[in-house]
């Protein structure tokens, strides 16, 4: 996991895409991702580990952090956590905890946690209001529906701006329509290498997301069909995970 200055673990989902417009990023939620890709062997054990530090965490009374937890079907665990600027990114949120702790059993706890992966890193990403279709009010943690499914859009430099057109064609559509499968797009920012906007849905499982994206499916019907058609016309790369979020590993203090 990761500290943040050199040591700690923050953030998760959902995540994920770039705005060129920095002002515009302003405007959206930013959101300290630090992602762990575990190894299938080890999963069992990061997830102990993940509960004994929130366990810790609340204990001592950490305050200034909170995140929330997701994990996909191939392992890779996002603790998510918001931030108001990037300047948090300095404060060493963790030094009260590792002082109540004591240093030798803080930085042994995140010692185990190294041995349940070898890969590891931390990113930015931003919630896009603008593009995200949830009428009844924009969350991203949805009561009751802990399953996620994220479809990955990445995009070249010269398309950004014609793909983010037609997901604004997209959302217009679902309101036209009275969609009732709701969804958030992020946009990535400063830490990630290439460009994607990422959709994230929730469901209750597996098969009830099914059933939403069937129904919806027969709601957009041929205009829904051609609109997809034109949007994967800006997408160089396409990728879908599934998965689901955490609550009892996520935190937030007091």
């Amino acid at each position: 996991m990761r500290t943040l200055k050199t040591t700690v673990l923050i953030a998760v989902m959902l995540l994920l895409l770039p705005n060129l417009n920095i002002a515009q990023e302003s405007k959206n939620q930013a959101f300290y991702v630090h992602e762990d890709q575990v190894k299938p062997s080890m999963v069992q054990e990061y997830e102990q580990i993940s509960k004994e530090f929130k366990e810790a965490c609340t204990k001592h009374d950490l305050q200034d952090l909170s995140w929330e937890v997701a994990s996909t079907s191939s392992g890779r665990y996002f603790n998510i956590s918001p931030i108001k600027n990037m300047a948090e990114l300095d404060k060493n949120v963790m030094a009260p905890l590792a002082e109540k702790m004591g240093e030798e059993a803080f930085m042994d706890m995140f010692k185990r946690f190294n041995k349940c992966y070898d890969k590891h890193g931390d990113y930015i990403v931003y919630l896009n209001e603008e593009l995200t279709y949830m009428p009844e009010g924009i969350s991203i943690t949805t009561e009751g529906q802990n399953y996620r499914k994220w479809h990955f859009l990445h995009v070249t430099p010269e398309n950004i701006q014609n793909l983010k057109g037609k997901l604004k064609e997209l959302k217009a559509l679902f309101t036209k329509k009275g969609s009732k499968e709701y969804y958030r797009i992020y946009h990535n920012g400063f830490g990630n290498m290439g460009d994607y906007y990422i959709a994230i849905l929730s469901a209750v499982d597996e098969e009830d997301y099914a059933k939403k994206s069937k129904a919806n499916q027969v709601l957009l019907g041929e205009e829904g069909k051609m609109l997809f058609d034109e949007i994967f016309k800006y997408v160089s790369k396409y990728e879908v995970e599934s998965g689901g979020m955490h609550p009892e590993l996520a935190y937030s203090p007091k």
